[in-house]
């Protein structure tokens, strides 16, 4: 035998190392997944048009009035947005287009929607910017 403190051990004996593979894998998952994840936070924080819905009024069940904002990214863009009516049950009684012709970048409107039955809400269901 080998004089010191040397204890004998199987895995120096066989050539077994450690399995520390998972720390490579580990590392490329956090810097991909960090990367993803800045990348995704910067992208969606300043989105190309904002919208928020302000008030809706249902004086006239037939006539809902809803008041909205838009704030595009750019005045240059033309919008358009889907404003629906609603009745108790949820059911869409009434929608329209509202298209936005190009300028200020942030502009509030207020719009009627004509529906079928009697509406007791009012909301935007999209606005997308047109090619």
């Amino acid at each position: 035998m080998s004089q010191g403190n040397n204890q004998f051990d199987f895995n120096d004996r066989y050539g077994v190392k450690p399995a520390r593979a998972w720390v490579k894998y580990a590392v490329v998952c956090a810097v991909v997944g960090g990367a993803w994840l800045l990348w995704a936070g910067l992208h969606h924080s300043n989105p190309e048009l904002r919208t928020e819905l302000i008030s809706f009024i249902t004086q006239d069940p037939r006539n809902p009035e809803i008041r909205y904002s838009i704030q595009r990214a750019s005045g240059d863009d033309v919008i358009t947005c889907t404003l629906t009516a609603r009745d108790f049950d949820m059911n869409v009684v009434g929608q329209i287009e509202d298209t936005i012709a190009a300028g200020e970048t942030y502009l509030e409107r207020t719009i009627s929607i004509p529906t079928r039955a009697d509406a007791v809400n009012a909301g935007i269901e999209r606005c997308r910017v047109l090619p």
